[in-house]
Order: structure tokens, then sequence, then C-alpha cells
């Protein structure tokens, strides 16, 4: 199988390019110190189909390395999981999770440094510089058709323009880089500024619909081309870009009017502009449209005849569960998956067996759900936990044992909190907690699960140690596939983690749809499409018969909460809350209170269920973006550090 993440040797010719350009540093001295065996000239890595197609991977390969979630911000900097970064050992490089805590970001060595490159992460501007020599000498292989052509050229201009929205939502203003530049043309104009945000979204949604033409609408083998980029595909990311241009974070921002380049010119807009939600919401609607063309719909779980006959529930929370985890050639709902698998399953999984308690040497389930994540999940009648007239939010925490009513979500007879009851199925599904029912691990009987059992470092799933733990008695259920088998050592079965399914399209037109219009039928019956699948009704009904404020949905703001709260909830743990929170300009309201959980070294329930604080988030409005290092800025003067920092 084809990965399209392969390295050319013409690679070299691309760097040397980034390093006269003035945007790397230190790295550029070293890698041209260095003279690789066989490297080819521009002229050999184009002079034939092959040889091109070799240099199309490579401009592929960043995007693919894009599937490792710790270097992701938009999933290491939600706070919808967190990481102790006080173990023994660190089996994983964690500083990605560490951001939120406000002390680890600097100008010096930058914190997932996609400007320069280096650490865990390579430089964007490498990647766009390799699409640009691409897409200047795709015209040399004389044994490439026509249509072949075509293709690559569009699949190219697609990941420039992916590759410019990447930066822009971690850095603002950016550079646009249309072509390279020369290494024999005048220093000042090598030495390139922050173009203006607007200018950026434009450039990449310009190059989008430059590509959409030439693109396939389906990719017909998918053992040879997996991760190559459709039209539905280029349809949803244009419609992501367009959001995330509307948003408060780049629409009118006034905390970045200041920003500004060296010769005065305004890089952030000051007046919000509504015409922006309008295109927005059109660009949602055509991906839409594409992937119902293609059948592409909401996924639902089918049961394979290895499984005895399910109930309902069970029914339902696999359904949520397998929306992320199932293989992509089985799953429906899918529109965009990159080819890494997602490889932190044993993170997410507690010790549910004597055999699991005996392996020492997994980090089993160490990455730690809040509970302030878990808060953000509807009672099962689908309104606020604090909003529901007939769920009593005061006595949350009191204890309460498992019954018959709730045996397929919770033990039956085991002593848990009434937090965990009568929720609605997605808590179920992406939540495992003290007394949670827990389908799979091998054991399918729906009659006699496997549960978690949490209390103290005696129970199965309590500490052991400073490396096999879960420092608030919560995890992230959502991202294990139940057929995943964690007893002596880890059995996972892979999955690749969606980049963009259905269910976050619709609700990206509501939100869209809402913004520019507020409140009406089409944006209620897409939210309603999202919560129906997961058994709720529908908005309007929910409010009106359970919330203690019923008239929420039928105003624009009201439906706005509501909208980004479904979100949350709907996509949560598959990094995009990361990315919403910052365009919403929400991430300093809700990473302002402590990050909280369990008292995990207490045996007794009484104790146990006593919260305790991780520690507290630290982050303010410098935040929002990246800073440049020191290095970009002295190797060209004409970049302005991003305002704050």
């Amino acid at each position: 199988m084809k990965h399209y993440n392969k390295r050319s040797t013409a690679t070299v010719l691309c760097m040397f390019v980034l390093c006269v350009s003035g945007i790397t540093g230190e790295g550029c001295k070293k890698y041209l110190d260095v003279t690789p065996e066989n490297v080819g000239t521009i002229d050999y890595a184009f002079r034939n189909r092959n040889e091109a197609e070799n240099y199309l991977f490579t401009c592929y390969n960043t995007l693919q390395n894009m599937s490792n979630v710790l270097t992701d911000p938009g999933f290491t900097t939600s706070a919808e999981i967190v990481y102790p970064n006080d173990l023994s050992e660190r089996p994983i490089n964690d500083e990605g999770f560490q951001l939120i805590r406000g002390t680890v970001q600097n100008i010096s060595s930058p914190i997932l440094n996609y400007w320069d490159g280096g650490g865990q992460v390579s430089s964007i501007f490498q990647a766009i510089r390799r699409c640009n020599i691409m897409l200047e000498n795709i015209d040399k292989p004389i044994d490439l058709s026509a249509e072949e052509k075509a293709r690559w050229i569009a699949e190219t201009k697609f990941l420039k323009a992916y590759y410019h929205f990447f930066l822009a939502r971690l850095y603002g203003p950016i550079p646009i880089y249309r072509e390279n530049q020369s290494i024999t043309a005048p220093i000042e104009e090598i030495r390139v500024k922050r173009a203006p945000v607007d200018s950026v979204f434009n450039y990449a949604v310009q190059l989008i619909d430059e590509a959409l033409p030439d693109l396939p609408v389906q990719i017909a083998n998918i053992q040879q081309e997996l991760g190559r980029i459709t039209r539905v595909i280029a349809l949803s990311v244009k419609a992501d870009i367009l959001a995330t241009q509307a948003s408060p974070l780049y629409n009118g921002n006034p905390d970045y009017a200041r920003f500004r380049n060296k010769d005065g010119e305004q890089l952030f807009s000051t007046t919000a502009d509504p015409a922006k939600w309008q295109r927005a919401a059109a660009a949602c609607k055509a991906a839409i449209d594409e992937a119902e063309s293609l059948n592409i719909r909401l996924y639902t779980f089918i049961q394979p005849a290895n499984l005895p006959v399910l109930t309902d529930s069970l029914r339902k929370v696999l359904t949520i569960q397998n929306a992320v985890t199932e293989k992509w050639d089985f799953n429906a709902e899918v529109i965009w998956m990159l080819n890494g698998f997602f490889g932190y399953q044993n993170f997410c999984i507690p010790r549910l067996t004597d055999k699991a308690v005996q392996n020492s040497t997994a980090a089993a389930g160490s990455f730690t759900v809040p509970l302030a994540t878990t808060d953000l999940f509807y009672t099962d009648n689908g309104v606020p936990i604090n909003e529901d007239k007939t769920w009593d939010y005061s006595r949350r925490f009191e204890l309460q044992a498992g019954d018959n009513a709730s045996r397929y979500y919770i033990k039956s007879g085991y002593t848990t909190i009434k937090n965990n009851f009568n929720r609605e199925v997605r808590y179920y599904a992406n939540i495992g907690f003290d007394g949670g029912v827990w389908f799979g691990n091998g054991v399918t009987d729906q009659n006699n699960p496997l549960s978690i059992e949490a209390k103290g470092p005696d129970s199965k799933a309590g500490p052991k140690d400073r490396v096999r733990i879960n420092m608030l008695a919560l995890w992230p259920k959502k991202l294990v596939s139940y057929l995943t088998v964690f007893n002596e050592g880890v059995q996972q079965t892979g999955f690749r983690l969606p980049r963009t399914r259905l269910a976050d399209l619709y609700l990206l037109y509501a939100e869209c749809l809402n913004e520019a219009s507020g409140p009406d039928a089409e944006v209620y019956r897409y939210i309603d499409l999202v919560r129906e699948r997961a058994g709720l009704e529908g908005v309007l009904d929910s409010w009106a018969q359970y919330s203690s404020l019923p008239a929420k949905p039928s105003t624009k703001d009201g439906l706005r909460e509501i909208i980004h709260r479904e979100r949350r909830i709907e996509l949560c743990f598959e990094g995009k809350a990361g990315w919403d929170l910052r365009r919403w300009k929400e991430m300093l309201t809700v990473l302002a209170p402590p990050i909280q959980g369990w008292s995990i070294f207490q045996k007794t329930s009484s104790n146990f269920y006593t919260l305790q604080t991780l520690f507290i988030p630290a982050m303010t409005v410098r935040d929002y973006f990246w800073p440049l290092s020191d290095a970009a800025l002295s190797n060209n003067p004409n970049l302005v550090q991003t305002l704050y920092w």
C-alpha cells in the first residue's frame, strides 16, 4: 500500500530555498554542511513520472505526519484530556499537553514550533516550498499524462492551501508563498513579511477553488491511494477555512487591533463582517451536498455475526464509539482521515482485569479526563445537567449504587455517584468512570460485562506507581476500540482518528447559519440530525420540556451556546475543541477553572469521591497564537513578533 509520506532526495533543494529565505535558523547550517549521497537535481527529481510521483509524496509527507495527536494543538490544548507532568518516567513527549499550564511556551525555543521546525515537528514553510517546487516543475516529465498531471497539480494546490491555513490557525498573519523566491533575488525580496489574516484565508480558498475541478470525486483504489485528496475533502476544508475566518478570533478582533507590520500594515480587521458567516454557510452546504451525493451518512453500528443480540442501549454506545474507531472502509460517516493510526489506545484504557494489573510495562490509561469535560454531556433529556429541571444537580456527588435500570451503563450493585446516572448515551460512549461498564476488552457478554474499579491503589484501575496512573480516575473511553484488549499486553485494533466526519459538517453548518441569520428551521434540522443519532429529542422540544431556560434555543445567543456545546460533546477527544475554543475566543473562559477529578489514592467511596485539584491552567490572551522564535526574527528583520509576546 502507498501511504503518501515518502521522502525524496530532492527535499534537499527545498531545504536550501527554506534556508536562504531567512525563515529557519541554526538548522540551515547543519543541514547544508552535509552533502547527502545521490542528491538529485531538480531535473533529476522530475525526469519521469515515477520520480515526479515520489516528489508528490514528499508534498504529502508533512500532512501525514499530522496524524500524531501529540503534535496537534487541537488535541493537546483543549483540556478535554490532560497528561501529568510529574511522572517518574515520561513514556511520551508530552510538551503539547503542558501548554495549557501557561508556563512552558517561550520565544527562545517555542513548543510545537511549526514555523522553524525542530523537536517533534517540521517546518510547514518547508512543506509549502516543496509544493511550489512541484508546481514549478510538473511540466518536465514527458511520460506523465495530461489527466494525471492535472490531478497532481490539484492535489498540490490543496496541500499548499491547507499548510497556509494550518499556520494561520497557529500564528494568525503569516507570509504567503505564492512561489519560491530565486536564490539570486535581492535580500529584501527574500525577507518576506506577514500578510493580513484575511489575505491568508482568501489565498487558501483561492487555491482550493482552483484545485476542485481536477480532484477525483472518490478514491477508486483504497489500497493504493488511501490518504489522497478528493473533492469532498477539499470542499470540507474550504468550509472549515471560511468558518474560521468568520469567527471572532479573526473577524474584527479588538484584542489584535494593534497587531501591525513594521510598515504600519494592519494584520487583523478591526470590524466584524457578518457576510463572512454567509460565505462560510454556503461552503458548508456545498460540502454537505457533495458528501451526501456520495452516500456519506451518519454512522450506525451494524452488529457483526459473532456478537450476541445487543440491547438498544449498547448499540447506541457502540454507534457513538465506532463513529470514531471503526475502520475507514466500514465507516460511512468519515470524510477525511490521515494514514497514521491512533497510537495511544493503551493511554486511554484502564486496567480492567487481573491480568492487566500484572502487566507492569504498559502505561495504562494515563490520558486523564477532567471532571469539567464530563460535565459537558447532557442528561438523558438532552439538556445540560445544570439546566434539567428533573435532574438533581445539587446532589450529584452523593453516593448511589448501580441498579437494574442502569445495568448496561453502570455495574449493578457497585457504589458510584449520582452524577453518572441518567446521562445521555454519548456520556457512556465517551467517558470511562469508576463503576462504568466497559463493553469489549475481549468480553462481549452484555449481561456480565467488565467494569472499571478505580478506588485506591488496591483496585484494578487504581494507581500502581508514578507511570501507570490516571490522576483523576476518568478515562477517554471513546478513543479505544471495543475490540482492543489490554490484559498481559495491549492487542490494539487499530483505527485512524477522523479529521472530518459528517456530524462535524452538520454542526458547523448550523453554527454558520445561526451566526449569519439567527435561529430558523434549517439550523434546528442539522443540530437535531446529530442529536437524533444519540437518542435525543430535538433542541426545541428538549428545552421546552426539561430546561429551566426554555427560551434559550429561540435566541441567536442562546442557540450559539447550544451549538458550541453540541460540537464539544459530539466531537469530544477528536482534536477539534482546541481549535474551536480559539476561534470562538472562549479558550480563556473554558480553561479558567482548576483541572479537577477524584481522590485516586482513597479506598472508601466517600473519601474517593472528594474533589482534588490537579493544577490550574494559566492561559492568557497571548496564548491564542504562537510566538515566533528569536532565531526567526533575527534571520528576517521584516518579521514582527506575535502580539503580546
